[in-house]
């Protein structure tokens, strides 16, 4: 299986993402710079974290136009493995991947900690190795995670059962329903606040993020591609 990690300019958890899929999960993956066209040859999609574009105007809303998008938003648009987390997560908003939209952080504070989080789904590509209401602890670190949708898309969200994280405990941001992580309807892009490529080893403080690496990679082979 063959991963992509895309840059922007002011990516910073690419590093974090490429060591989770090559040297944690095993599998082949190359850095593919927002300048280029396609995302042809890769099997999954990974679009990281950090402050792309210095996060001007809003989060993700430059990177949205950068040329490799296009390619990206083909790729899922067929039925591509994609999955965002932060900054990540805001861009496949933005690009109108997922819906929503990103607000700063209720109290206004740039937040970096552990976060205990509930699995909504456990049917997802990228979830069934977890149990439904498991919960895991990934970490965060976001300025701007406060996710918002209008009620319609609310409703929409929970129907269609694309509620993938919420935050157990406490909203460290004020997401509205707690959420942390959705799909899109069809199941194949995901975005994550938290950064579960942060949590695949017990030497950085624990391993509940690789089941979402492993999720996606069966769910490639099961797909028989």
């Amino acid at each position: 299986m063959k991963f992509a990690v895309i840059q922007f300019p002011g990516s910073n958890c690419d590093g974090d993402m490429f060591y989770a899929i090559r040297d944690v999960l095993g599998e082949e993956v190359d850095f593919v710079p927002c300048s280029e066209e396609s995302v042809d040859g890769y099997d999954a999609v990974m679009i990281p974290g950090g402050f792309s574009y210095g996060d001007y105007l809003r989060s993700g809303a430059i990177s949205r136009f950068a040329p490799i998008m296009a390619g990206v938003i083909k790729f899922a648009e067929n039925g591509g493995l994609v999955l965002g987390t932060c900054n990540g997560f805001q861009i496949l908003c933005e690009s109108g991947l997922l819906p929503g939209a990103f607000l700063p952080n209720e109290k206004l504070h740039f937040i970096c900690k552990p976060q205990p989080l509930k699995v909504e789904n456990a049917k997802t590509a990228f979830t069934h190795l977890y149990e439904e209401g498991e919960e895991v602890v990934f970490p965060i670190a976001h300025g701007e995670g406060n996710y918002y949708c209008d009620s319609e898309t609310l409703k929409e969200l929970k129907v269609n059962h694309q509620i993938v994280l919420t935050y157990a405990g406490e909203n460290p941001n004020g997401s509205v329903a707690n959420i942390a992580g959705i799909t899109n309807k069809q199941g194949n892009v995901i975005g994550l606040m938290p950064h579960p490529e942060r949590a695949v080893e017990a030497l950085i403080g624990g391993v509940d993020g690789l089941k979402m690496f492993q999720s996606l990679r069966e769910s490639y082979k099961k797909a028989g591609k």
